[in-house]
């Protein structure tokens, strides 16, 4: 790593901008399309490239000062990515307090203040976040990408000059600290490899954001920094055929790899690799790389520009337009141009020009001296998701040196008058004041060649003339400055040059985004006819006729009401609440946890010598039912008591179902076993089953029909010694409040219909109560009207997610629970 102080930077190459748009594209294509599949391994693409980059950048700053200097690196970081992702946080936070329940809004909040600190990959790993989820999702959920990237750079460049301070450059030596800095890329990237591996099997979730996990994938692309005075002597045509693999290998990972593939290891190998060919093929060529031109068009570049934008800005998009507009290819159209619109009115508007700005530069007087006051090209910043801006196109001006001959007092061959840098005209005089010609004479070009003239005699040097100057002669200047003892003219300082140079930029950038917003209300109204709509039409209300005493009609009028219901009603409590409340409202909750041991006592609700007892056991939808129970008991008159116990997660049934979570995987057996016991010490006359109306399967991965579910649940209620067997069917799945609720749109948003699966898990309930002398109650008087379910009815919300019901509306359907039984004679 021998010093060159006057080293050119790099050439900006056109194929590593042609690749940043591919990975953007790719991403954007799986989150907003669905296709490709494997899309979403863009991401890995921009690892690679943000590691060559900036590996790179800091070695030529090793070879040119000796050192690094982590303030400029790290000064360089936030004026990259900070501007433009400050922006896009606070839009994001603003329009989720205006678009978003207030449970959704308050977590995007918190998820914006972890993406501002670079810890967005750690609070999603924490949360269980599956990334590949069509669930309610944060619309802040891509910036994990950069804090992986960030994450790595805090510690990165400290290791590089570590090694810098240890291994002496020069020479030979300087290649041994070439060699050392691969060593250590290759230590880290092993380590992080390792641990991928074993993470990936272990824990899916957390490896996919871990940067532990993903530390390999930019070790990879600072590797091919490190090797790059090797890869240098590849032979074009070898390196351009490398290039054309690679990207074969980048389309081909799209198509092979998906959500359900092992990753990132082993199979962001693939992507990984074929980037790697891409960036090593083509450090030997033309940086233009015309040979390359699926990537290296105008096009591709110009996209590779604006992908930070593009990546930052597509997500959130799509997450609201998920909100405010139903499904189909006009919300896709619309959410594609938005974010073309917001890239583009971000790129010129705030990214370009804040990086360049004079802006924690602590050398803004060279800078504008050498006019220019960010000196970083475009097109060598705007990657995605977070890379350093690529090399300059070529060295800054340098001083001309004043001959050695005449620094040495020894005569020169050059005519008297001639200036270096400047040209000569033969037979125009020096002016007197500057010993310079006149500035007639002059023009900033290159020296003309000229006789050699006689030189004139040397002086004797004297005392002063053998010392070095204080500052530098009159005649080393840059290029173009005006010779010693003329007046120079005022220069404008360094934020004067840059808004004279962006601001018209910024100006048309604010044009961009006020006529692109036009264009999307316009495509709205054509493909909806309004700005926003909701993704259900409500049907048309029809009177409900039922007998007086059946408490069915009251509620089926409430949910008609509701069903046709265009704004939001005055919920009490509302949404918000039992959103944020979620199950930790429910008096029966410590009764269903895995972490709390069984207690009939704390579980039992009403006269405690009541002569007639009730158990209702079963999942969490039971626990939802409990608030009911309870009210039943306690409005009994003595004549009943209820024990309400179970394990959410834990279908009570005699085979052990799979369930996501560990620990309930671990307490279901034993908690079953509990529930037995307290039967068999106190038996009960009635025994209401609520499980999930979902499919599922054995741990041995055998797949459970309706039928073998319901099967199963009676053979495990055979063991209580029960009275009677009731088989109480959940409410079916409504709206995911997290997603489909907002103030800004209408009840509609969240209605639902009954699914075949909850159908058949009622059909195959009624069949075995017919089968065994039980009995099957049916949710949908109470929770749906003419099969479209909605998110209230009777001013009240009837469920906090889009499952469990709250306890408000279920100590609201007591009546009705109380009815349907007491018609079967079992009350």
């Amino acid at each position: 790593m021998t010093s060159n102080p006057t080293s050119p930077r790099a050439p900006i190459r056109r194929d590593i901008q042609g690749l940043r748009a591919l990975a953007v594209v790719m991403v954007i294509a799986t989150h907003v399309v669905g296709e490709p599949s494997g899309g979403f391994v863009g991401v890995d693409v921009f690892f690679v490239v943000s590691g060559f980059l900036i590996t790179g950048l800091l070695l030529r700053e090793v070879a040119d000062t000796g050192r690094i200097s982590l303030q400029d690196f790290f000064a360089r970081r936030i004026r990259r990515l900070m501007p433009a992702a400050i922006l896009v946080l606070l839009a994001v936070s603003v329009a989720a307090f205006l678009v978003f329940n207030r449970a959704r809004a308050d977590a995007t909040w918190v998820d914006a203040v972890a993406a501002a600190l670079f810890v967005s990959n750690w609070r999603f790993a924490a949360d269980g976040t599956d990334y590949f989820s069509e669930a309610a999702v944060s619309p802040l959920q891509h910036f994990w990408s950069l804090s992986v990237e960030e994450q790595f750079y805090l510690v990165w460049p400290v290791l590089l000059l570590i090694v810098v301070l240890v291994v002496p450059r020069g020479g030979r030596r300087g290649r041994a600290g070439r060699a050392a800095v691969g060593g250590a890329v290759v230590l880290v990237g092993a380590a992080s490899w390792a641990w991928a591996v074993a993470q990936t099997a272990a824990e899916p979730t957390v490896a996919y954001f871990s940067t532990a996990t993903r530390a390999w994938e930019l070790a990879v692309g600072a590797l091919l920094a490190v090797a790059s005075p090797a890869l240098a002597r590849i032979p074009a045509v070898l390196g351009g055929l490398l290039q054309w693999v690679g990207l074969a290998g980048v389309v081909w990972s799209c198509v092979v790899i998906d959500p359900a593939s092992a990753f990132p290891a082993p199979w962001a190998v693939l992507p990984v690799t074929a980037t790697a060919l891409v960036v090593a093929g083509g450090v030997a060529g033309d940086p233009r790389h015309r040979h390359l031109f699926p990537l290296t068009n105008p096009v591709g570049v110009w996209l590779g520009d604006l992908s930070y934008a593009l990546y930052l800005w597509h997500f959130p998009v799509l997450v609201f337009a998920g909100v405010l507009l139903p499904a189909g290819d006009w919300t896709t159209a619309i959410v594609l141009a938005a974010t073309a619109v917001l890239a583009v009115s971000t790129y010129y508007g705030v990214e370009q020009p804040l990086h360049r700005s004079p802006l924690l530069r602590r050398r803004a007087a060279a800078l504008a001296a050498e006019g220019d006051p960010a000196h970083e090209p475009a097109s060598a910043s705007g990657s995605g998701p977070a890379d350093e801006p690529g090399p300059a196109s070529g060295p800054a001006p340098a001083p001309i040196p004043e001959p050695a001959s005449a620094r040495h007092g020894v005569g020169t061959t050059r005519p008297a008058g001639w200036v270096p840098g400047q040209r000569y005209y033969p037979g125009r005089q020096p002016r007197p004041d500057t010993g310079a010609p006149s500035s007639a004479s002059i023009a900033p070009a290159a020296p003309r060649p000229s006789a050699p003239a006689s030189p004139p005699a040397a002086p004797r040097p004297s005392a002063a003339s053998a010392r070095p100057p204080a500052s530098p002669p009159a005649d080393v200047r840059r290029i173009g400055e005006p010779p010693a003892g003329t007046r120079e003219p005022a220069r404008p300082s360094p934020w004067a040059q840059w808004r004279a140079r962006y601001r018209g930029q910024m100006g048309m950038s604010a044009a961009t985004l006020g006529i692109g917003a036009i264009v999307v209300v316009l495509m709205l109204q054509t493909g909806f006819g309004s700005p926003v709509i909701g993704p259900l039409v409500p049907p048309v209300a029809h009177p409900v006729a039922a007998p007086a005493e059946d408490p069915t009609a009251a509620l089926q009028a409430e949910l008609a009401e509701a069903v046709t219901a265009e704004a939001w009603p005055h919920l009490r409590p509302s949404l918000d609440e039992v959103m944020a409340a979620s199950s930790s409202a429910n008096p029966a909750h410590d009764c269903f946890d895995p972490d709390v041991p069984v207690d009939a006592g704390r579980c039992t609700w009403g006269d405690a010598d009541a002569a007639r007892h009730m158990y209702l056991v079963g999942d969490s939808t039971a626990m939802s039912y409990a608030p009911a129970f309870k009210k039943l008991a306690e409005d009994s008159g003595g004549a009943w008591r209820v024990t309400t116990v179970g394990l959410y997660g834990c279908r009570f049934t005699d085979v052990l179902v799979q369930n996501p979570d560990p620990a309930v995987m671990a307490a279901c057996p034993q908690r079953k076993l509990d529930v037995r016991a307290l039967a068999g010490a106190d038996p009960a006359d009635l025994v209401v089953v609520s499980n999930a109306y979902t499919l599922g399967r054995t741990v041995d991965g055998r797949d459970l029909s309706p039928a073998d579910l319901l099967a199963a649940t009676h053979a495990e209620l055979s063991a209580y010694g029960a009275g009677g067997v009731v088989y109480l069917a959940p409410p079916p799945q409504g709206g995911d409040l997290a997603r489909c609720f907002s103030p800004v749109t209408g009840p509609a948003q969240c209605l639902t219909a009954v699914d075949q699966t909850w159908r058949d898990m009622h059909a195959a309930a009624e069949a075995r109560a017919a089968d065994t002398q039980a009995h099957a109650i049916g949710s949908l008087e109470f929770s749906c009207w003419q099969d479209a379910c909605p998110a209230f009815a009777g001013g009240l919300p009837i469920r906090y997610d889009a499952t469990h019901l709250t306890v408000p509306y279920a100590e609201h359907i007591t009546g009705f629970l109380a009815w349907s039984l007491g018609a079967r004679g079992l009350l």
